[in-house]
């Protein structure tokens, strides 16, 4: 039976929650944070610069990924610097490309040469990784985000791509694989079986760790007793 003490592979938090990140850094489950503009403005942050220094303040010492949000890749290189100047073990996420399919590896070229750690974002294909790990510096830490999450959700099985991904980037010691956008708790193991160095997972699927190794005869009589009590409070009748 598998156990979650077992698992290499290293459990990022996907959010802008900042007293949840808080919780899972004190808890020692996460290993590494990762945000986007669309779970910040989720999470209401209408301060992007105040709430990334409150979690690098909170959060020093692990990998905090901030993305850049210009569409010029001028503008990407300007954010992202400014980024990388807040401290902490700040990441930047770049994504592979901009709004108009423009590719991204001549900035993600530049700014590895320069030392600034990558995370490079909105990955979905084995050409663009291909891409993405020719224009990474393998003296400059990186990671590499496919959304695997993403292409289940087309009805292809990311497993083989995410192997591929493994095998492109193994040449590459300081740049890492990180399985995004993950459905349910087995894509844990799966991204671990495949060779994945990080999967990240918002806290609600992080929850689920308890479940690994729970008894299924158990479970399922919770499940026809929450059926039952449900029923019951609705006062249901026939």
């Amino acid at each position: 039976m598998r156990k979650v003490k077992d698992l290499k592979i290293k459990l990022f938090m996907d959010g802008a929650e900042i007293a949840a990140m808080k919780k899972l850094y004190v808890e020692g489950v996460a290993k590494g944070f990762t945000t986007n503009p669309t779970l910040m403005r989720k999470a209401g942050i209408t301060d992007y610069a105040a709430f990334a220094k409150e979690a690098i303040k909170a959060i020093p010492d692990l990998p905090i990924s901030f993305e850049v949000f210009s569409d010029s890749l001028d503008a990407m290189e300007r954010e992202a610097r400014i980024i990388r100047s807040w401290g902490g073990n700040t990441y930047v996420k770049v994504p592979v490309t901009n709004t108009k399919s423009e590719s991204t590896a001549p900035l993600i070229k530049k700014l590895a040469a320069d030392g600034i750690p990558l995370n490079v974002t909105a990955i979905l294909t084995v050409d663009q990784v291909k891409t993405v790990a020719a224009a990474l510096d393998p003296k400059t830490p990186s990671i590499v985000s496919v959304f695997a999450g993403r292409i289940a959700d087309t009805g292809v099985d990311p497993v083989p791509l995410m192997t591929e991904c493994v095998r492109i980037l193994k040449p590459n010691r300081t740049a890492e694989l990180l399985w995004a956008s993950p459905r349910e708790l087995l894509n844990v193991f799966q991204a671990e079986d495949c060779g994945c160095h990080i999967i990240t997972a918002t806290p609600d699927v992080l929850a689920k760790l308890a479940l690994v190794g729970k008894d299924l005869t158990g479970y399922s009589l919770e499940t026809v007793k929450m059926f039952y009590g449900d029923a019951q409070a609705a006062g249901f009748k026939l």
